[in-house]
Protein backbone atom coordinates (compact mmCIF):
# COMPACT_ATOMS: atom_id res chain seq x y z
CA UNK A 1 0.00 0.00 0.00
CA UNK A 2 1.14 3.62 -1.09
CA UNK A 3 0.81 6.17 1.79
CA UNK A 4 1.60 9.54 1.18
CA UNK A 5 3.72 11.10 3.68
CA UNK A 6 1.18 13.20 6.55
CA UNK A 7 0.70 14.70 9.60
CA UNK A 8 -2.54 15.82 11.84
CA UNK A 9 -1.95 19.86 11.95
CA UNK A 10 -5.51 20.39 13.97
CA UNK A 11 -8.19 18.44 15.73
CA UNK A 12 -8.96 15.97 12.45
CA UNK A 13 -6.89 17.72 9.99
CA UNK A 14 -4.35 16.05 8.56
CA UNK A 15 -1.63 17.82 5.99
CA UNK A 16 -0.67 15.46 2.96
CA UNK A 17 2.48 15.66 1.21
CA UNK A 18 1.41 16.04 -2.75
CA UNK A 19 4.53 15.32 -4.25
CA UNK A 20 4.99 16.99 -6.77
CA UNK A 21 8.36 18.19 -7.99
CA UNK A 22 9.89 18.35 -4.33
CA UNK A 23 8.79 17.82 -0.32
CA UNK A 24 7.34 20.95 0.88
CA UNK A 25 6.30 22.43 -2.05
CA UNK A 26 2.19 21.28 -2.05
CA UNK A 27 0.18 19.53 0.68
CA UNK A 28 -3.54 18.68 0.26
CA UNK A 29 -5.65 17.87 3.10
CA UNK A 30 -8.64 15.79 4.82
CA UNK A 31 -11.10 17.16 7.98
CA UNK A 32 -12.13 13.74 9.66
CA UNK A 33 -15.16 14.42 12.08
CA UNK A 34 -15.88 11.02 13.04
CA UNK A 35 -15.93 8.04 10.14
CA UNK A 36 -16.17 11.06 7.55
CA UNK A 37 -14.12 12.36 5.58
CA UNK A 38 -13.83 15.69 3.51
CA UNK A 39 -10.69 16.10 1.07
CA UNK A 40 -9.85 19.73 0.31
CA UNK A 41 -7.13 20.16 -2.96
CA UNK A 42 -6.13 16.95 -4.22
CA UNK A 43 -2.81 16.99 -5.32
CA UNK A 44 -2.40 15.54 -9.46
CA UNK A 45 -3.07 12.14 -10.65
CA UNK A 46 0.07 10.70 -9.28
CA UNK A 47 -0.77 11.88 -5.78
CA UNK A 48 -4.34 9.95 -5.41
CA UNK A 49 -2.55 6.65 -4.62
CA UNK A 50 -1.36 7.55 -1.63
CA UNK A 51 -4.00 9.86 -0.18
CA UNK A 52 -6.03 6.74 -0.62
CA UNK A 53 -3.50 4.89 1.44
CA UNK A 54 -3.57 8.05 4.31
CA UNK A 55 -7.08 7.36 4.33
CA UNK A 56 -6.49 3.23 4.87
CA UNK A 57 -3.93 3.81 7.37
CA UNK A 58 -6.55 6.14 9.46
CA UNK A 59 -8.91 3.06 9.87
CA UNK A 60 -11.32 4.26 6.92
CA UNK A 61 -12.01 3.73 2.97
CA UNK A 62 -13.10 5.58 -0.02
CA UNK A 63 -16.74 5.30 0.93
CA UNK A 64 -15.74 7.26 4.11
CA UNK A 65 -14.92 10.47 1.57
CA UNK A 66 -18.11 12.85 1.08
CA UNK A 67 -16.57 15.93 -0.31
CA UNK A 68 -13.65 16.62 -2.52
CA UNK A 69 -13.17 20.03 -2.96
CA UNK A 70 -10.83 21.66 -4.74
CA UNK A 71 -9.86 25.68 -4.08
CA UNK A 72 -9.56 26.36 -7.54
CA UNK A 73 -8.55 24.02 -10.88
CA UNK A 74 -5.11 24.72 -11.33
CA UNK A 75 -3.34 22.12 -11.46
CA UNK A 76 -1.00 21.23 -8.47
CA UNK A 77 -4.50 22.05 -6.61
CA UNK A 78 -6.67 19.60 -8.77
CA UNK A 79 -5.76 17.49 -11.40
CA UNK A 80 -6.37 14.34 -9.22
CA UNK A 81 -9.72 15.40 -8.29
CA UNK A 82 -11.11 13.17 -11.59
CA UNK A 83 -9.51 10.38 -10.27
CA UNK A 84 -10.14 10.88 -6.56
CA UNK A 85 -13.88 11.24 -7.29
CA UNK A 86 -13.86 7.80 -8.91
CA UNK A 87 -12.43 5.92 -6.25
CA UNK A 88 -14.94 7.42 -3.70
CA UNK A 89 -18.25 6.05 -4.15
CA UNK A 90 -20.03 8.58 -2.59
CA UNK A 91 -18.39 11.81 -2.62
CA UNK A 92 -19.59 15.19 -3.71
CA UNK A 93 -17.53 17.46 -6.08
CA UNK A 94 -17.76 21.26 -4.31
CA UNK A 95 -16.20 23.65 -6.60
CA UNK A 96 -16.38 27.70 -7.60
CA UNK A 97 -19.47 27.86 -10.42
CA UNK A 98 -16.47 28.69 -12.46
CA UNK A 99 -13.93 25.72 -11.95
CA UNK A 100 -16.90 23.15 -11.75
CA UNK A 101 -17.54 23.31 -15.83
CA UNK A 102 -13.52 22.83 -15.97
CA UNK A 103 -13.93 19.63 -13.84
CA UNK A 104 -16.83 18.10 -15.62
CA UNK A 105 -14.93 18.71 -18.71
CA UNK A 106 -11.74 19.01 -18.33
CA UNK A 107 -10.60 18.92 -21.96
CA UNK A 108 -10.09 22.88 -22.44
CA UNK A 109 -7.31 22.32 -19.07
CA UNK A 110 -5.36 19.33 -20.81
CA UNK A 111 -4.96 21.65 -23.97
CA UNK A 112 -4.09 24.51 -22.05
CA UNK A 113 -1.55 22.33 -19.83
CA UNK A 114 -0.44 20.69 -22.62
CA UNK A 115 0.88 23.95 -24.65
CA UNK A 116 2.43 25.66 -21.73
CA UNK A 117 3.84 22.45 -20.50
CA UNK A 118 4.66 19.87 -23.50
CA UNK A 119 3.15 16.58 -23.67
CA UNK A 120 5.56 14.89 -21.66
CA UNK A 121 6.23 16.62 -18.43
CA UNK A 122 2.36 17.50 -18.43
CA UNK A 123 2.49 13.79 -18.24
CA UNK A 124 5.07 12.70 -15.54
CA UNK A 125 4.17 15.63 -13.85
CA UNK A 126 0.17 15.83 -13.03
CA UNK A 127 -1.20 12.69 -15.42
CA UNK A 128 -4.57 12.38 -17.58
CA UNK A 129 -7.42 14.88 -15.92
CA UNK A 130 -10.33 12.55 -15.60
CA UNK A 131 -13.70 14.06 -15.85
CA UNK A 132 -16.20 14.23 -12.83
CA UNK A 133 -19.68 13.45 -13.93
CA UNK A 134 -21.93 16.02 -13.55
CA UNK A 135 -24.26 14.72 -10.86
CA UNK A 136 -22.29 14.61 -8.59
CA UNK A 137 -20.79 17.80 -8.25
CA UNK A 138 -22.11 21.35 -7.04
CA UNK A 139 -21.26 24.18 -7.71
CA UNK A 140 -20.92 26.18 -4.37
CA UNK A 141 -22.30 29.49 -3.59
CA UNK A 142 -20.35 32.26 -1.88
CA UNK A 143 -21.32 31.34 2.12
CA UNK A 144 -22.78 28.06 1.48
CA UNK A 145 -22.36 25.43 3.98
CA UNK A 146 -21.40 21.66 4.12
CA UNK A 147 -22.59 19.31 6.39
CA UNK A 148 -19.65 17.04 7.56
CA UNK A 149 -20.90 14.85 10.14
CA UNK A 150 -21.85 17.72 12.11
CA UNK A 151 -18.86 19.69 11.07
CA UNK A 152 -20.31 22.68 9.51
CA UNK A 153 -18.03 23.68 6.38
CA UNK A 154 -18.47 27.13 4.62
CA UNK A 155 -17.40 28.33 1.14
CA UNK A 156 -15.82 31.51 0.77
CA UNK A 157 -15.58 32.91 -2.80
CA UNK A 158 -12.36 34.42 -2.79
CA UNK A 159 -10.95 35.70 -6.19
CA UNK A 160 -7.80 37.24 -6.45
CA UNK A 161 -4.86 34.29 -7.12
CA UNK A 162 -7.40 33.22 -9.56
CA UNK A 163 -11.55 34.50 -10.56
CA UNK A 164 -12.25 30.76 -9.47
CA UNK A 165 -11.16 30.69 -6.41
CA UNK A 166 -13.01 29.20 -3.48
CA UNK A 167 -11.85 29.14 0.44
CA UNK A 168 -13.43 26.46 3.13
CA UNK A 169 -13.69 27.81 6.89
CA UNK A 170 -13.53 24.97 9.10
CA UNK A 171 -16.06 25.08 12.13
CA UNK A 172 -13.89 22.20 13.82
CA UNK A 173 -10.82 23.64 13.75
CA UNK A 174 -11.19 27.28 13.56
CA UNK A 175 -9.11 27.15 10.54
CA UNK A 176 -9.62 28.43 6.79
CA UNK A 177 -8.34 26.35 3.69
CA UNK A 178 -7.00 28.48 1.88
CA UNK A 179 -5.88 26.90 -1.03
CA UNK A 180 -3.32 29.99 -2.94
CA UNK A 181 -5.66 33.12 -1.30
CA UNK A 182 -3.43 33.15 1.62
CA UNK A 183 -0.21 32.77 -0.70
CA UNK A 184 2.74 30.73 -0.42
CA UNK A 185 4.81 29.94 2.82
CA UNK A 186 7.43 27.11 2.62
CA UNK A 187 8.78 26.08 5.88
CA UNK A 188 12.55 26.49 4.58
CA UNK A 189 11.99 29.90 5.04
CA UNK A 190 10.59 30.28 8.77
CA UNK A 191 12.93 32.27 10.51
CA UNK A 192 12.18 33.78 14.43
CA UNK A 193 10.71 36.61 13.06
CA UNK A 194 7.72 33.68 12.09
CA UNK A 195 6.39 32.47 8.42
CA UNK A 196 7.83 34.32 5.15
CA UNK A 197 5.07 34.93 2.90
CA UNK A 198 4.65 35.78 -1.02
CA UNK A 199 2.35 36.31 -3.27
CA UNK A 200 1.52 33.91 -6.14
CA UNK A 201 1.06 35.65 -9.50
CA UNK A 202 0.32 32.36 -11.60
CA UNK A 203 -1.44 32.97 -14.99
CA UNK A 204 -3.94 34.04 -15.67
CA UNK A 205 -6.03 35.96 -13.80
CA UNK A 206 -3.89 37.98 -11.48
CA UNK A 207 -6.86 40.62 -9.98
CA UNK A 208 -4.52 42.68 -7.16
CA UNK A 209 -7.62 44.78 -5.76
CA UNK A 210 -9.43 41.48 -5.89
CA UNK A 211 -7.50 39.57 -4.02
CA UNK A 212 -7.21 42.60 -0.96
CA UNK A 213 -10.93 42.26 -0.95
CA UNK A 214 -10.49 38.74 -0.59
CA UNK A 215 -8.35 38.74 2.53
CA UNK A 216 -10.69 41.09 4.09
CA UNK A 217 -12.87 38.88 4.22
CA UNK A 218 -11.27 35.40 5.29
CA UNK A 219 -10.30 37.90 8.30
CA UNK A 220 -14.04 38.71 9.02
CA UNK A 221 -14.19 34.46 10.21
CA UNK A 222 -11.39 35.33 12.69
CA UNK A 223 -9.29 32.25 11.90
CA UNK A 224 -7.16 30.20 14.37
CA UNK A 225 -5.46 29.26 11.54
CA UNK A 226 -4.80 29.32 7.56
CA UNK A 227 -4.14 25.80 6.35
CA UNK A 228 -2.00 26.97 2.64
CA UNK A 229 -1.71 24.28 0.02
CA UNK A 230 2.07 26.11 0.03
CA UNK A 231 2.48 24.81 2.44
CA UNK A 232 0.87 23.63 5.59
CA UNK A 233 -0.59 25.40 8.75
CA UNK A 234 0.37 28.80 9.71
CA UNK A 235 -1.01 30.59 12.93
CA UNK A 236 -2.58 33.45 13.70
CA UNK A 237 -2.92 34.53 10.21
CA UNK A 238 -4.02 37.94 11.26
CA UNK A 239 -0.71 38.87 12.28
CA UNK A 240 0.86 37.64 9.16
CA UNK A 241 -1.35 39.09 6.55
CA UNK A 242 0.24 42.63 6.01
CA UNK A 243 3.17 40.92 4.77
CA UNK A 244 1.23 38.75 1.99
CA UNK A 245 -0.55 42.46 1.23
CA UNK A 246 2.28 44.29 0.75
CA UNK A 247 3.67 41.44 -1.45
CA UNK A 248 0.44 41.68 -3.91
CA UNK A 249 1.38 45.34 -4.26
CA UNK A 250 5.19 45.10 -4.72
CA UNK A 251 4.62 42.67 -7.73
CA UNK A 252 1.73 44.36 -8.98
CA UNK A 253 4.17 47.31 -8.75
CA UNK A 254 7.40 46.19 -10.35
CA UNK A 255 5.71 44.28 -13.31
CA UNK A 256 4.20 47.74 -13.97
CA UNK A 257 7.83 49.24 -13.93
CA UNK A 258 8.77 46.51 -16.40
CA UNK A 259 5.66 47.16 -18.32
CA UNK A 260 7.59 49.29 -21.44
CA UNK A 261 8.68 48.02 -23.75
CA UNK A 262 6.38 45.33 -24.69
CA UNK A 263 7.19 42.00 -25.93
CA UNK A 264 8.82 38.64 -25.44
CA UNK A 265 11.56 39.77 -23.29
CA UNK A 266 9.24 41.68 -21.07
CA UNK A 267 8.63 38.46 -18.92
CA UNK A 268 12.42 37.95 -18.50
CA UNK A 269 12.33 41.07 -17.11
CA UNK A 270 9.94 41.01 -14.63
CA UNK A 271 11.39 37.31 -13.60
CA UNK A 272 14.69 38.74 -12.91
CA UNK A 273 12.99 42.09 -10.65
CA UNK A 274 11.12 39.67 -8.48
CA UNK A 275 13.64 37.20 -8.05
CA UNK A 276 15.89 39.81 -6.45
CA UNK A 277 13.10 40.90 -4.80
CA UNK A 278 11.90 38.11 -3.35
CA UNK A 279 15.77 36.55 -2.29
CA UNK A 280 16.21 40.54 -0.78
CA UNK A 281 12.85 40.03 1.30
CA UNK A 282 13.75 36.76 2.40
CA UNK A 283 16.85 37.91 3.44
CA UNK A 284 15.77 40.74 5.67
CA UNK A 285 13.02 38.43 7.23
CA UNK A 286 16.11 37.04 8.71
CA UNK A 287 16.31 33.95 6.39
CA UNK A 288 19.97 32.31 6.43
CA UNK A 289 19.84 30.17 3.08
CA UNK A 290 22.17 30.64 0.09
CA UNK A 291 20.80 32.80 -2.52
CA UNK A 292 21.12 29.48 -5.08
CA UNK A 293 19.14 27.63 -2.39
CA UNK A 294 16.42 30.24 -1.90
CA UNK A 295 16.33 30.60 -5.88
CA UNK A 296 16.39 26.71 -5.93
CA UNK A 297 13.35 26.51 -3.43
CA UNK A 298 11.28 29.15 -5.26
CA UNK A 299 12.53 28.24 -8.78
CA UNK A 300 9.05 27.00 -9.99
CA UNK A 301 7.52 30.10 -8.65
CA UNK A 302 9.55 32.65 -10.30
CA UNK A 303 9.31 31.42 -13.56
CA UNK A 304 5.41 31.04 -12.82
CA UNK A 305 5.06 34.57 -11.14
CA UNK A 306 6.92 36.30 -14.10
CA UNK A 307 4.60 34.17 -16.45
CA UNK A 308 1.19 35.70 -14.69
CA UNK A 309 2.36 39.18 -13.90
CA UNK A 310 3.12 39.39 -17.89
CA UNK A 311 -0.44 38.07 -18.86
CA UNK A 312 -1.36 40.74 -16.45
CA UNK A 313 -0.01 43.56 -17.80
CA UNK A 314 -1.24 42.28 -21.48
CA UNK A 315 -5.02 42.18 -20.24
CA UNK A 316 -4.24 46.22 -18.79
CA UNK A 317 -2.91 46.95 -22.38
CA UNK A 318 -6.32 45.21 -23.65
CA UNK A 319 -8.20 47.56 -22.17
CA UNK A 320 -6.70 50.46 -21.92
CA UNK A 321 -4.82 50.87 -18.94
Amino acid sequence: MSIARYQAVADGVFCIETGLYRDGLAACYLIREQDRLACVDTGTTHTVPGLLGVIEDLGLTPAHVDYVIPTHVHLDHASGAGVLMAACPNATLVAHPKAAPHLIDPARLTAGATAVYGEAAFARDFGELVAVPEDRVIAAGDGQRFDLAGRNLTFIDTPGHANHHGCIHDAGSGGIFTGDTFGISYREFDTAAGPWLFAPTTPVAFDPDAWQRSLDRLLDFAPAAAFLTHYCRIDEPARHVERLRRSINDLAAMALEQADPPGPERKDRIKDAITAHLLADARAHGCTLSDARMAELLSVDLELNAQGLDVWLKRREKRGG
